[in-house]
């Protein structure tokens, strides 16, 4: 008998940051609604947030927990201390940063320390709360401090506009400790007549180890053709146009015939390798709980 897999665990943002950014409002009671009708398969959901409006995200959190519900609570970037003593006096085993992701690295670093050192870690450095940070990848970031978890889209981005994280190499191994690689791959980005900008444009002993890191993921870079047609041609299998149907309806067009699929020409493929690379990068880091490192703090932040 086949061993069932294991599901994945399954983190459910609310999507304030999106609806904030785009002037649109959630229905918090439809949001609830939501989260009672998936409560099987959801392992961990986040408070509807109200950015900007501290007062308004701890009634959400509030309103959801009277419903029932247990959501993980959000402190943001810029808010007064007192709301992030709030969530810590209400035993929360596990919070939320927010409101990160328009703010510059150094801007960071300056607030971070202030909350890990002051209240999120013990005098030893030891975190006494499970902290996620929300749209948090940047590597000094996430190697800085001990987080619970963080997340992205950063993985997906980078994947449909082309590109791969490759950690470096050294000494005949993958370093995750280093900023990776961030590799042009797909044959229709601008880059591809770029020198260094693209994988077949960088240097022979460069391109050597990047191809060697996607051979050993269990991948290819692929291979793909190209032909012009005529405005009524019919696509085949493995054949797609390379750009949006012209204004002139009987321009010729052009055609990308796939010989061999890989991260060059399919996009899926590329997202499947940036998710191995954030795994391979959680892996290789220190197992929660571990010291935040206070005496390395940068000097003059508080």
């Amino acid at each position: 008998m086949q061993e069932p897999k294991k599901r994945v665990e399954l983190f459910l943002d609310s999507g304030a940051f999106s609806a904030w950014s785009q002037g649109k409002e959630i229905n918090i009671d439809e949001y609830i609604q939501f989260i009672k009708d998936h409560k099987d398969v959801i392992d961990v959901y986040a408070n509807l947030d109200v950015i900007g409006d501290p007062i308004a995200t701890w009634n959400n959190q509030t309103y959801m927990e009277k419903a029932g519900l247990h959501p993980l609570p959000v402190y943001h970037y810029g808010e007064d201390i007192k709301w992030l003593k709030q969530l810590l006096k209400g035993n929360y085993d596990y919070i939320s940063l927010g409101g990160m992701v328009p703010i510059s690295t150094p801007n960071l670093i300056h607030w971070l320390d202030h909350l890990f050192k002051n209240y999120l870690c013990d005098d030893k450095g030891m975190p006494i709360v499970k902290v996620h940070g929300f749209g948090l990848t940047s590597l000094q970031l996430m190697l800085r401090y001990p987080w619970w978890s963080v997340d992205s889209t950063s993985w997906v981005v980078t994947g449909r506009m082309g590109s791969i994280y490759i950690p470096k190499y050294k000494n005949g191994k993958w370093i995750y400790d280093e900023d990776s690689w961030k590799i042009v791959v797909s044959n229709r980005s601008p880059a591809t007549k770029e020198a260094g900008k693209h994988i077949n444009t960088m240097s022979p002993n460069e391109k050597k180890i990047l191809i060697s890191y996607i051979t050993e993921k269990g991948y290819a870079l692929g291979k793909s053709e190209y032909k012009i047609v005529k405005h009524d041609y019919e696509l085949q299998e493995n054949e797609r146009f390379t750009e949006k149907k012209p204004t002139d309806k009987k321009a010729d067009r052009e055609v990308e015939v796939i010989v061999e699929k890989g991260v060059s020409n399919v996009y899926q493929l590329r997202d499947e390798m940036n998710i191995i690379y954030f795994l391979d990068l959680e892996a290789s880091m220190p197992k929660w709980p571990w010291a935040f490192k206070t005496d390395e703090i940068q000097k003059g932040f508080f």
